[in-house]
């Protein structure tokens, strides 16, 4: 019964489980033929008196190292030998050599099947009740005690020979589907460690850039790599830094200030020589703050390298309505301390204070800002809001869900508190009513918010320029989770700083291509009115688009209740805006300027709706140059005093040479598919390659090997010389 269970199912599964006779009649077939192999790689073996078979590879003769065989140097015949391997399907091993008694001249070099020998079994320990116990981890050998080998021998005119040369191996060889598994197949070439290097900057792991190499050459076993070989290369890197990885970014630094006089930079370390502050804003930030600097946004993040140190960018809004950041920096603790020195060196490199600068409730930012962007050195003192959304944000955790969900409290709440529109005692009477309605006097957190109101309600930002233009963090919230995309907890500090110039490249150009497709193209006009085309002419297409929205609510939205005669040229207007209730909206206009209630102008630099009402009640046909703002202008950066052309690095050099490769490799993907599969044009191609590398030999001479500690140095710095003074951060604590 089982003997008949068994065959069925080794009929099933075209096995030979179970069958004696299919064995022994498979064998004898095997032998009979004098050769063995698969996918296309055959092996030619022979029988031993004992019955042993003994494999012999079947390659081209040109190939094959024979006895006498004349090499210049012995890397060389070193070389052809491994080269003989891979072809053939085994790895090789270096072993015994002579030398002369200096040590200085190889006399005889032993090179062995990587199979040679045997390894030492440990079958484990006995424990007390006499029972075996495997210590360590289950391991593999391949050795078998083959004794293919090949030996060199240096000749009287200093050259070597193929003193002895055993061919036979007594295993079979890696077949052609395994071939690239051969470590003499396995190599992270330049470009392969690029692919990891370039990818890690984009947060591309080993595993990703892997796969993606396999699509680039065209199968895994062209990649000439394996994914552990990927993962070794992205732990080498981190290794190649070490603890010299402060010292490192440092240097970084000093060698981008040495050719860029406009990139400025600052550290501090403590007592025992730990990193403990950086910051650093090079000539494209501060040439966008002193455009764009009006209004700042700061927000710590976390998890961006592996020393848990917070990284704080400072984010404004540019001309296409984008975030823009200025400056950056990453500080080992949350403190007054660490914050008045980052927003000292803030101000000293971009020569003045923002209008307004937008944080959350952090308590350590609120001393620090108050002690730092003062009026002094003729500088204009620093407006601080908070943000918004995170203090409205509590009102259900401070008051509960019964009285913000089931009743009309919060709609009253927001009514004043997200208001641009009512002045400050319009805002103090409805608070005062709301309180009261709902009881609410008692309420410490409340008390404490108003007593603050003038640090986050928009009442009492309606007279200062600029002051509306951002309410909340959001800007640094959009930011953070944009280098989000690009960070992970694991960087050391030089991979954070690649990564970090790898997210600025990506704002930058997107910065680029919006001014592009603002330059080289018109939106369409909506309106009969010619102001709308000349602001599609002054104005970048995002904010064009808001005042677009504008024009076309004066049109169809006002309601003029009263219009005065014109007085030394200004017409003074009383409109209703159909969308507000109960509001009137006083504008004065003139031909050239416009003054409304709703100060929409002042807060954020765009005309409202209600001046151009009274402009197109006028006549008005062109847009009034006093309400243009250069920040919202096409050629906003025209005239900046910030030279950020000057910029020539390491990394510049680097990244050129990196694109050169893939320059290189996509020619060659070119001329191998217009080759197709006809066999004459891919011999062609093989050949001219084949001609290509004799040419570069014949050019290079003695060619010096470009390692893989020159590339790591070329792609992350070089190693400091010498004692390190600048040690690596300590493993920081914050909140």
């Amino acid at each position: 019964m089982i003997t008949s269970d068994l065959t069925k199912i080794a009929d099933n599964q075209g096995s030979i489980c179970g069958d004696k006779s299919r064995l022994s009649s498979d064998v004898s077939s095997d032998v009979s033929t004098g050769s063995t192999g698969s996918e296309g790689s055959v092996n030619s073996y022979m029988l031993s008196p004992g019955g042993r078979r003994y494999f012999k590879p079947t390659i081209d003769a040109s190939r094959i190292p024979f006895r006498g065989q004349v090499f210049e140097t012995l890397e060389k015949g070193c070389k052809f030998y491994t080269d003989y391997g891979a072809l053939s399907g085994f790895d090789i091993r270096k072993t015994t050599e002579k030398t002369t008694e200096d040590k200085k001249t190889v006399l005889l070099k032993y090179f062995v099947c990587n199979r040679e020998g045997f390894n030492d079994v440990d079958l484990g320990s006995s424990n007390d009740s006499g029972s075996k116990e495997v210590q360590g981890r289950r391991t593999m050998s391949r050795r078998c005690g083959c004794k293919a080998k090949f030996v060199l021998k240096i000749s009287s005119a200093n050259t070597y020979y193929v003193f002895s040369f055993v061919e036979q191996h007594n295993h079979p060889l890696v077949s052609q589907s395994g071939r690239h598994f051969l470590k003499a197949n396995r190599k992270m070439t330049v470009g392969l460690r690029n692919i990891v290097f370039d990818s890690s900057k984009v947060n591309i792991g080993p595993s990703k850039s892997f796969c993606f190499a396999k699509e680039l050459y065209g199968g895994y076993s062209n990649v000439g790599a394996t994914l552990c070989d990927f993962r070794n290369c992205d732990r080498d890197l981190k290794l190649y830094v070490g603890e010299r990885d402060g010292q490192m970014m440092i240097d970084k630094f000093k060698v981008m200030q040495e050719t860029c006089k406009s990139f400025y930079y600052a550290y501090e370390v403590d007592s025992t020589g730990h990193l403990t502050k950086l910051f650093w804003s090079d000539a494209v930030g501060r040439r966008n703050f002193e455009v764009y600097g009006d209004a700042v946004s700061f927000d710590a993040t976390f998890d961006t390298n592996k020393y848990n140190m917070i990284f704080a960018p400072f984010t404004g809004v540019d001309k296409h309505d984008k975030c823009v950041t200025f400056a950056a920096c990453l500080l080992s603790q949350e403190s007054v301390t660490d914050y008045s020195w980052t927003f000292s060196h803030f101000v000293k490199a971009m020569g003045r204070n923002p209008v307004v600068i937008v944080t959350d409730q952090c308590a350590a930012m609120k001393v620090a800002i108050r002690d730092t962007f003062v009026a002094v050195n003729d500088l204009v003192a620093s407006k601080h809001r908070l943000c918004m959304w995170h203090i409205m944000d509590k009102f259900p955790m401070k008051f509960g869900n019964r009285l913000c969900k089931e009743t009309d409290f919060m709609e009253k709440m927001k009514t004043y508190i997200w208001s641009s529109n009512i002045e400050i005692d319009e805002f103090e009477t409805g608070w005062g009513a709301i309180i009261k309605e709902f009881k609410l006097e008692e309420n410490k957190w409340l008390s404490d918010m108003y007593a603050i109101r003038s640090c986050w309600i928009p009442a009492y930002f309606r007279n200062e320029p600029m002051f509306g233009l951002m309410r909340t963090t959001s800007r640094s919230e959009s930011e953070n989770f944009f280098f989000s995309q690009f960070h992970k907890q694991g960087d050391t500090l030089c991979e954070f700083w690649l990564r970090f110039q790898s997210a600025m490249d990506r704002q930058r150009n997107e910065t680029v291509r919006l001014d592009n497709e603002s330059n080289t193209s018109l939106p369409t006009t909506l309106s009969t009115w010619f102001i709308e085309d000349d602001a599609a002419e002054l104005f970048t297409r995002a904010i064009f688009y808001k005042i677009q929205e504008e024009i076309l609510a004066s049109c169809y939205d006002m309601q003029i209740k009263r219009m005065s005669e014109e007085v030394e040229g200004v017409t003074h207007l009383e409109i209703r805006d159909i969308k507000v209730k109960d509001k009137l909206f006083k504008v004065s206009v003139s031909r050239n300027h416009a003054v409304c209630s709703c100060k929409k102008f002042v807060m954020c630099g765009i005309v409202c709706r209600h001046a151009f009402c009274g402009l197109k009640q006028i006549g008005v046909t062109k847009f009034p140059r006093t309400l243009v703002l250069n920040r919202w202008m096409k050629i906003a950066e025209s005239g900046t005093s910030s030279d950020s052309g000057s910029v020539s690095n390491d990394y510049f050099k680097m990244q050129q040479t990196s694109l050169k490769l893939t320059e290189i490799w996509f020619d060659f993907s070119q001329a191998v598919n217009k080759a197709g599969v006809q066999l004459d044009r891919l011999e062609y191609v093989q050949k001219t390659i084949k001609q290509l590398n004799t040419d570069l030999d014949n050019q290079c001479g003695d060619f010096v090997e470009f390692t893989k500690k020159d590339h790591m140095a070329t792609m992350l710095g070089k190693q400091p010389v010498g004692e390190v003074s600048i040690l690596v951060p300590n493993i920081c604590k914050n909140k």
